[in-house]
């Protein structure tokens, strides 16, 4: 049995970056470790879902621990951190954020977890943090450094093959679809920059049920849960990561292999 811990920036980000493969590795026999940065505060919230004095944080923590179940976790953490917001809002700055926190110090946080666990394998985002997202940004520098200072064997920097995304924006455009990705949105690498594809179009309705779980964030009617299963599968059945010192291209097809 070896130890994969995923870090993540916002609880629901889990279910819709590394969900196959958590859900994998744990069906493997292996450990899995879920970290988050922040409860998810800025997140918006739907009207009339919160209890009387129920705070969104509190919310998000508990379907965070939900989605941990579907997806086969062990032990979930979060970091501390205040959400920071999207990219340019005054958020960024405030108090106690992510996207404030001295890389040494959060790192140092999460390192602390790494070796406690004698973690195999880490997943982080890349360095634009799939989309620029200040929080996924520092996902990037703060666990790329943790597993630096841990000494954890691999490190896989989750991302998004955006060739690819922009050959289903274009075919979605030209099928007259409405709500699907945006082919002029910067997300994810390109092709040839990615070194490692896993397929987990397996575990395409675990994804799913995780995504569920977030309701807070995730509703029926969501670009995410709106799909077809069909497409579903097709769209997220694939989790894409780079890993220092491999490829050019594809290399590896799977996390945990060897382990």
């Amino acid at each position: 049995m070896a130890t994969l811990v995923t870090f993540h920036a916002h609880p629901d980000d889990e279910a819709i970056m590394t969900g196959g493969v958590m859900r994998k590795a744990a069906d493997e026999g292996h450990r899995v470790v879920l970290v988050v940065a922040t409860r998810g505060e800025k997140g918006e919230i739907p009207e009339g879902l919160l209890e009387d004095g129920e705070q969104l944080a509190d919310r998000r923590v508990k379907e965070t621990q939900a989605a941990a179940e579907v997806l086969g976790v062990s032990r979930v953490e979060f970091l501390g951190y205040q959400d920071s917001g999207m990219m340019g809002d005054p958020s960024n700055d405030g108090p106690g954020t992510f996207w404030t926190a001295p890389v040494e110090e959060a790192a140092e946080r999460l390192a602390a977890i790494l070796r406690e666990e004698s973690a195999d394998v880490l997943t982080v985002y890349d360095d634009f943090g799939v989309y620029g997202h200040p929080d996924h940004i520092q996902v990037h520098r703060v666990g790329m450094r943790a597993g630096e200072l841990a000494g954890t064997p691999r490190i896989y920097q989750g991302s998004v093959n955006r060739d690819e995304v922009r050959r289903a924006a274009e075919a979605a455009r030209a099928a007259g679809e409405e709500g699907g990705p945006d082919e002029d949105m910067i997300i994810g690498k390109p092709a040839a920059e990615l070194t490692a594809e896993v397929d987990v179009t397996a575990y395409a309705k675990v994804k799913r049920a995780a995504m569920r779980a977030h309701l807070s964030q995730i509703s029926e009617e969501s670009f995410f849960l709106a799909l077809p299963d069909e497409k579903f599968a097709q769209m997220f059945g694939t989790e894409w990561f780079i890993r220092e010192g491999k490829g050019p291209g594809v290399t590896e097809t799977d996390l945990m292999k060897g382990l």
